[in-house]
């Protein structure tokens, strides 16, 4: 039986962070609503309690019945799940004048505590909260402070051993942010030293399970899957022809808005791969349909549902198929639903199928976080140009063209675009790396609503400015501006204006998400 680690989303921004750090230790886990503790757990070996956007005293607060796992179950509040701890078992959580937030620094914490084994004196912390607890519940002991917290950190790890129970362990900080310099040593001490993960969970192990569950799955069926040429999709696509070889059939639809040569370039990656791949250039409907639209909402919604139809006639074709296969990864899965269940943000890869197709839906990567599924592609033998591809928004360069859509305006992004990133690619960073390696996503924007005034050689000019943007990140849930070198720029700047005609003035996007989004639509 595979071991788990459920962490239980009272709202936290971060809950998917906790996640990552713990996969990063070879150990699979599972983040479900705080409302939804799964009915069986025989295969939980913890359990962590996220924080939360809600104070413990709110009368719309979250709440869990922690009878269900205290005692009989590893457990680790974070933040709100520490307060919400000690607030449930009788301890006391009051408001503080001022909100607690930034960085702290641990004056002490009791070493015999498995939870800081190995750490230092004055180790850094995270804290973001308002309340504080000023109290903590009988049988547990105060286990580390800061110079403005007492109880940091709370734990009944010496009473739990007296009576033959599974400690509960609690702390105020953000172990899993960066920030908390030695946050993920506490991970691990909780997760592999007091949980005993067997650290089983490797993209070999998951390639391995996998695909012998897709061949007990699928069996002779014939499975369709929709590329898009992100790593996602392809990642998927090599997996299942690891599993069922000529019974999946791919289809790639160019919409018109990829990168310059971008079609032909991933058709002949994938037909290096084995892969059976229908490509479908239907660019001239998109561009009719799209013609004279500038809302970036309505050119979301036209690019989607003339997808469907493309790949729906398409897949009727394979009048023998009984699936669907999408690259569905974990992040989609959980950014899709709140912890309430409701959905607040729809993703392309998650929702119901069209019920004419009649097919049975096959995830294979639902549970892997973006890092994992580079970390199978490896494992499963792919290029890595497929691997390391930027992730790329499904309307394409539709939605980095402010205003309507013209095949000229996608011409000239196209080039800016294409100059930008393949900069990116020939130029060494300082450890010798392609600075495109240092970057989580980049690209180029066309403002073709704005008209910028320009000087080349004796005439004046007035064309359109150009927007560089790159960003770094772990997830793309947040994102800081890539501090690219001044000389790169001002070379890609300089040949941009130079070769791409309609184009006489680049900017660079130093904008972080929040308050921005990484997508200027």
């Amino acid at each position: 039986m595979q071991q788990k680690i459920i962490i239980l989303d009272f709202g936290s921004q971060t809950t998917q962070l906790i996640g990552r750090r713990i996969r990063e230790m070879d150990t699979f886990c599972e983040i479900f609503p705080y409302n939804k503790y799964p009915e069986d757990d025989s295969d939980v070996i913890g359990v962590i309690l996220s924080g939360s956007p809600y104070s413990v005293h709110d009368s719309e607060a979250f709440k869990v019945d922690l009878s269900r796992f205290i005692g009989r179950l590893p457990v680790l509040g974070i933040c709100y799940g520490a307060q919400f701890i000690s607030n449930t078992l009788g301890g006391k959580v009051e408001k503080t004048n001022t909100r607690e937030y930034g960085r702290a620094h641990l004056q002490s914490f009791d070493a015999e505590c498995p939870l800081f084994k190995g750490f230092d004196k004055g180790s850094q912390v995270w804290m973001s909260h308002g309340d504080t607890i000023t109290a903590i519940p009988e049988g547990f002991g105060c286990v580390a402070s800061t110079a403005d917290v007492e109880f940091a950190a709370y734990s009944n790890y010496v009473q739990a051993s007296s009576l033959n129970v599974k400690p509960t362990f609690a702390v105020q900080f953000h172990p899993e942010v960066f920030h908390s310099t030695q946050g993920s040593l506490l991970l691990k001490n909780f997760v592999v030293d007091v949980c005993g993960s067997r650290k089983e969970w490797s993209a070999a192990s998951f390639v391995e399970t996998t695909v012998e569950e897709l061949k007990k799955q699928l069996g002779n069926d014939r499975v369709i899957l929709g590329l898009s040429g992100g790593v996602d999709s392809s990642v998927c696509a090599v997996l299942l022809n690891k599993a069922i070889g000529k019974n999946l059939i791919c289809i790639f639809v160019d919409h018109g808005m990829l990168r310059k040569d971008e079609f032909g370039k991933v058709m002949d990656s994938y037909s290096s791969l084995g892969l059976n791949v229908i490509g479908v250039d239907a660019s001239e409907k998109f561009f009719s349909d799209l013609a004279g639209v500038e809302d970036p909402e309505q050119k979301r919604k036209i690019i989607g549902r003339d997808f469907v139809e493309v790949f729906n006639a398409e897949a009727k074709k394979i009048t023998d198929a009984r699936w669907l296969a999408q690259g569905t990864i974990y992040p989609d899965r959980i950014e899709s639903l709140n912890i309430t269940g409701k959905v607040i943000k729809s993703h392309h890869n998650v929702g119901g199928l069209p019920e004419e197709m009649h097919l049975k839906l096959c995830e294979p990567l639902q549970w892997l976080f973006k890092d994992e599924v580079r970390r199978v592609g490896y494992q499963l033998g792919m290029p890595e140009n497929l691997i390391k591809r930027h992730p790329f928004p499904g309307p394409g360069l539709a939605v980095r063209i402010l205003g309507d859509i013209t095949p000229e305006k996608v011409r000239i992004l196209q080039e800016a675009d294409n100059i930008f990133i393949e900069g990116l690619h020939s130029w060494k960073a300082e450890d010798g790396q392609p600075l495109y390696d240092h970057v989580w996503q980049a690209g180029a924007v066309l403002l073709s609503t704005v008209r910028s005034v320009g000087v080349m050689g004796d005439e004046r000019t007035y064309e359109n400015p150009v927007a560089l943007r790159a960003v770094t990140s772990m997830d793309a849930m947040t994102a800081d501006w890539a501090h690219l070198p001044y000389e790169f720029l001002a070379k890609v700047s300089n040949e941009i204006i130079n070769k791409v005609k309609g184009v006489n003035r680049v900017c660079y996007d130093i904008s972080s998400k929040p308050p921005a989004t990484i997508e200027w639509e």
